[in-house]
């Protein structure tokens, strides 16, 4: 039987109170709590998990405000939800009985470069 971990409660407050009196301190704790649980991922999952962590943290820096920064994480989650691709689709598709990935293809014309 495959126990899951019992991870410790979070508490809001204490992070809040970090991030107000140490920021530094704050972003190295986040980082370091990010990274463990990259690595309590399945290993094939892993670097899907740091390249999504790389894309959140670009839009944390590029972000004029952490409100917009917020907004933008936000569309983000949206759209792997109800995006083209997003679970919403592949739910629907399982329930239509499409089981495997998406099957269309893309088709270019090849051209020659040289005769």
């Amino acid at each position: 039987m495959n126990i899951p971990p019992v991870r410790a409660k979070f508490d809001f407050d204490a992070w809040v109170n970090l991030a107000r009196q140490d920021p530094q301190a704050f972003e190295e704790k986040r980082k370091h709590l990010i990274e463990d649980a990259i690595q309590g991922a399945p290993a094939h999952k892993q670097q899907r998990l740091r390249c999504l962590q790389w894309k959140l943290d670009k839009i944390r820096e590029t972000s004029r405000t952490p409100m917009i920064a917020c907004l933008h994480i936000n569309r983000l989650l949206w759209e792997s939800v109800t995006g083209e691709h997003g679970l919403l689709n592949r739910l629907q598709r399982l329930q239509t009985g499409h089981r495997g990935r998406n099957t269309d293809q893309a088709t270019a014309k090849i051209t020659r470069l040289h005769p």
